[in-house]
């Protein structure tokens, strides 16, 4: 199904960013990451890895931790093809 494998690229798209806002913060590993921040380790890494759909509620925070908007963060990804 074709919507399927677009929803797929979609999360495996968000992943990649945040894993490089994470290593731009200097966080080499997840564990590293979500112990500073205190997020569940499991859970952000299939986030990151595009096998889980964050909830808007983890995005919002996940991205404050980086200091950027829902807005901001779609705008960093708009050019890759989401759909």
């Amino acid at each position: 199904m074709k919507t399927n494998k677009a929803f797929k690229n979609t999360l495996t798209v968000i992943g990649s960013r945040l894993a490089e806002l994470r290593i731009k913060k200097g966080y080499s590993t997840i564990k590293e990451f979500t112990q500073k921040y205190d997020l569940p380790e499991i859970q952000y890494w299939r986030i990151e890895k595009g096998k889980a759909n964050a909830t808007l509620k983890s995005l919002f925070r996940i991205l404050s931790i980086h200091k950027l908007s829902l807005q901001e963060f779609f705008c960093l990804i708009e050019d890759e093809h989401l759909v």
